[in-house]
């Protein structure tokens, strides 16, 4: 008999678990048993061909409708085409110098087929696909007997290891499987109407009606769901009891004065979340907070608040910025909204309370200057010091650091923001900042042990921006697009053009497939044809620190007309009097990227206008993405868009862990009642064991599910 931690070389053998291990990751029985089906297909029930995309690995449930053998012309051999269709729709499975198979593939046979969709003469087709016959009476009957009952799962593969062969793994563990002690306690699993957790093990591998599926669909969620809302509500109590120092700030500080200078008044919003992140500050634990917004809702003018708070306080403060051109607009931004009461680097200190000290310290800061700025921080003479991962470096020390803003967080590793958080005597304030919208249940799921303010309105005075996708096919269209650009500069704005690629790398077009377009190629074509007379800058990522800054200054000056960019300039980047943006090969970007991307225009008083330039026909997914952005500018809508459209991937950033994900079957958009729930339960629990002492079993699936190194990344968040 095994247990889940049973390893699966004694239950599958050697060969197989080594496949196992190499192609999948699974190394246990519980392992294999989490290793859910993608989907399921029943018998007599059409699989929809129309979904299926050139690349794609997939596998079929289809019927055999017409064989036909051919010999090359081109080279000795023989090529043997079959047809097969879900009764609607056909594709073409070849199979090269294997005539035997003909004998196999008889016509009206069903069976599953598995392989990659590639192209021939434009037309899909599986190229040699591995392939099991559902006929009870057929050859293949013994390698079907797993297939009998009427719902098939069809299982996450790899190479080597077809559905079938996983189904038959999964067969042989179930049947050695001792009954497993069940983690949730009876009371949790009797109020929700859970099924055990043996019981759901086996149905969603072996379901006998879809109701049985549904309910051990149902559990397993719920064990992933509280798992998660655990770690995050032990953290969450855990931090609570962190000493930190209080910031409460002075009635009569640098804030106060700041606040009387402002020549506009506060939107609703940005007064209510400041109020939630200054009360934080006068806390003896460290505030730990994710202030999100959408693009130009003032996220910036709220963390310099608070940042005032504290330097009123006696604190000093660090602005994290992922890229050195967003750090630059930062400084100067922060430096232009504090007029009299800031002092940047070498132009003044920390004079008493009148002015707060702003250095940038960035890694191409010259090494005099760095010295610099580093005494500074050192010894308390500056009270903010905005920087890139320069930041982190050794011999970065602060005289009293007690405030940290990490500005789109998402772009930073947890070790980095955890080394800058280390150089304070005693655990800092913490407020990480986004532009990227996040869902509801996203924050929670993964933003779970942060207290989550949003600001969801936009400042006075912010323009519309109007949206359109442009065919790129349409040469009358493209046409038009330059010439609304020219008329745009004529009234005395600017406007940016964003290409998906720099141009100095190897390009990545496939096929017949063009390369995507190339700031480097596309700067010098507009310059000298349809934007002939205008000035025309160039900005990419790989430009020398110092050039990039003198562009986006020239820019920033009014000097340039057009700025051709990368998505360097997504975030950050302030120019006011930038009115236009047309961004090629649109398709190529994700939704949030192109919400962010069109923030960069429309910040003055003049209308923004975007076009999205797209190769995309009418129809196609990449065409109904760029419609949605179209439509609206609710960025927390098209959050949820981007979600969906991205199939959810790891919402608990497995770029960042490096591991798989520990989210398999909980969708954050689907089951947000469910997670609501979990996070309710785990709360509870929680708050009278903080450690599940009590719970042992509990524990050890919430290390398991979760995993120690993405414990660790919720840790540390």
């Amino acid at each position: 008999m095994a247990t889940l931690d049973t390893p699966l070389k004694g239950i599958v053998g050697g060969t197989t678990a080594g496949k196992l291990d190499k192609g999948l990751d699974l190394h246990t029985v519980g392992d294999l048993l989490r290793h859910y089906p993608r989907r399921y297909d029943e018998r007599g029930e059409h699989t929809d061909l129309a979904a299926l995309e050139i690349g794609d690995e997939v596998t079929l449930m289809a019927q055999v409708q017409r064989v036909t053998a051919k010999q090359m012309k081109q080279r000795r051999g023989s090529i043997l085409e079959v047809v097969i269709g879900d009764g609607i729709r056909t594709i073409t499975a070849t199979f090269f110098n294997q005539p035997w198979r003909e004998r196999e593939l008889k016509v009206g046979k069903w069976g599953l087929f598995a392989g990659k969709v590639t192209e021939f003469r434009e037309k899909r087709q599986l190229n040699g696909p591995e392939y099991v016959l559902l006929d009870p009476e057929g050859d293949a009957a013994s390698e079907i007997e797993e297939f009998a009952g009427a719902i098939i799962p069809v299982y996450p593969a790899a190479a080597g290891l077809p559905t079938w062969v996983i189904s038959k793994c999964v067969r042989l563990a179930l049947e050695h499987l001792e009954t497993p002690p069940d983690p949730l306690p009876q009371r949790m699993r009797a109020e929700r109407k859970l099924a055990g957790l043996e019981t759901a093990l086996r149905d969603i591998h072996r379901p006998p009606a879809k109701e049985a599926l549904y309910a051990a669909r149902k559990r397993l969620k719920w064990d992933e769901a509280f798992a998660l809302q655990v770690t995050l509500v032990q953290r969450k109590l855990r931090a609570a009891g962190w000493p930190a120092v209080p910031r409460p700030g002075r009635p009569d500080g640098l804030l106060a004065a700041f606040d009387k200078s402002l020549p506009f008044e506060l939107t609703e919003g940005q007064v209510q979340v400041g109020a939630e992140i200054s009360a934080d500050l006068a806390t003896a634990h460290p505030m730990h907070r994710l202030l999100q917004g959408d693009v130009g809702a003032g996220k910036t003018l709220v963390a310099l608040r608070a940042i005032l708070q504290a330097a009123d306080s006696g604190a000093q403060a660090a602005l994290l910025a992922p890229t050195e051109v967003l750090a630059a607009q930062h400084h100067r931004g922060i430096i232009e909204l504090l007029g009299p009461l800031g002092a940047d680097g070498d132009a003044g200190l920390l004079a008493g309370d009148a002015t707060l000290g702003v250095e940038l310290l960035t890694g191409s800061l010259g090494a005099a200057a760095r010295r610099r700025v580093l005494a500074r921080l050192a010894s308390g003479e500056s009270g903010l010091v905005v920087g890139t991962h320069a930041l982190l470096s050794e011999g970065v020390d602060f005289h009293d650091l007690g405030l940290v803003v990490v500005d789109e967080q998402h772009r930073f590793g947890v070790e980095q923001r955890d080394v800058l958080r280390a150089k304070a005597s005693q655990p800092p304030h913490t407020l990480v900042m986004t532009a990227t919208p996040i869902p509801r249940t996203v924050a929670m799921t993964v933003y779970g042990d942060l207290e989550v303010s949003a600001l969801t309105q936009l400042p006075a005075g912010r323009s519309p921006i109007a949206t359109h996708v442009v065919p790129a096919t349409d040469e009358r269209w493209l046409n038009r697009s330059w010439q609304r650009l020219r008329e745009e500069v004529g009234k005395g704005h600017q406007a940016y053009v964003v290409c998906p690629r720099i141009g100095d790398e190897p390009s990545s077009g496939a096929g017949d497939k063009r390369p995507p377009l190339a700031v480097l190629d596309i700067g010098p074509f507009l310059a000298s044809g349809p934007l002939h007379g205008l000035r025309v800058g160039i900005l990419h990522g790989r430009m020398a620190p110092e050039d990039k800054d003198a562009v986006m200054r020239s820019f920033a000056a009014g000097d340039t007309d057009v700025l051709v960019a990368t998505t360097v300039i997504e975030v950050g980047v302030n120019v006011p009097n930038a009115t236009m943006m047309v961004i090629l090969d649109a398709e190529r970007f994700g939704v949030s990227q192109l919400h962010q991307l069109r923030g960069r225009v429309g910040r003055g008083t003049a209308p923004g206008l975007c076009l999205l330039v797209s190769e995309a026909m009418p129809g196609s997914p990449s065409h109904e993405r760029l419609t949605a952005v179209a439509s609206t500018t609710d960025g927390f809508r098209l959050a949820e868009l981007d979600l969906e459209q991205r199939r959810e991937g790891d919402v608990l950033g497995a770029a960042q862990s490096g591991k798989r994900s520990a989210v398999r079957l909980l969708s954050v958009i689907k089951d947000a009642d469910l997670i609501t729930e979990a996070r309710a339960a785990a709360a509870e629990l929680v708050s009278e064991d903080v450690d599940l002492a009590g719970y042992p079993a509990l524990a050890a699936t919430v290390a398991t599910l979760v995993g120690e190194e993405r414990a660790e990344f919720l840790e540390k968040g």
